[in-house]
């Protein structure tokens, strides 16, 4: 069952109100971290008052779910995609996809943080994250299957062992050690990632 969640309100006034909440929480995220994310917290940066957060979100968890949706939203997740799947081959999809990794990914880091820690505790915040992974490696094996189609998927790999390896590149591990640690620019982030993908992916062309 997935987070539930109140849903977007159709009056304006109330459309502001909830979006200013989930841009508060993700402030709160991105620059104080999950344990300063209350509810409390939320209201007093959105300017608002508490109870008035409830009428929103349920819970914490169910205002996390949201902000993951929100977020995608904002940052343009469907747009970004829509640059892989419609490159004129499967070569070019995969640089495209190395660009989306770079552009997406570092700007939820923060919310998949606090949903990867919700998940531990909440089934709600579980079903949510398991959609969300879900949906990944759902796109990870359209881009295998499409090199394998083309005739460039390299040896040993199979369609199946390609879509895992993708999957797990996308893990914010990954894109955190080397955004966050290791203090590289998404550009460079992109190009390395172009790099590893066709020199690991793909046979002789």
């Amino acid at each position: 069952m997935a987070a539930r969640t109140m849903g977007t309100p159709s009056n304006a006034r109330s459309r502001a109100t909830r979006a200013a909440l989930l841009d508060a929480a993700r402030q709160i995220l991105e620059e104080r971290g999950f344990e300063a994310l209350t509810m409390s917290a939320v209201a007093t940066s959105a300017g608002v008052s508490r109870p008035a957060v409830y009428l929103h979100f349920t819970s914490r968890t169910d205002l996390v779910s949201g902000l993951f949706d929100h977020i995608s939203a904002a940052e343009g997740l469907q747009e970004s995609l829509q640059k892989v799947w419609t490159a004129p081959d499967a070569l070019n999809a995969l640089e495209q996809w190395a660009q989306h990794l770079a552009r997406y990914h570092p700007r939820i880091l923060a919310v998949d943080r606090a949903v990867d820690r919700l998940r531990r505790v909440d089934p709600n915040a579980a079903a949510h994250h398991k959609r969300v992974r879900t949906k990944q490696l759902e796109s990870a094996r359209r881009l295998a299957g499409w090199l394998q189609d083309e005739g460039h998927l390299a040896v040993p790999w199979t369609v199946v062992s390609a879509r895992d390896m993708l999957f797990a590149l996308i893990s914010s591990d990954t894109i955190e050690a080397l955004i966050s640690d290791r203090r590289w620019t998404q550009r460079r982030l992109a190009e390395h990632l172009s790099v590893l993908l066709r020199r690991t992916f793909v046979g002789m062309v």
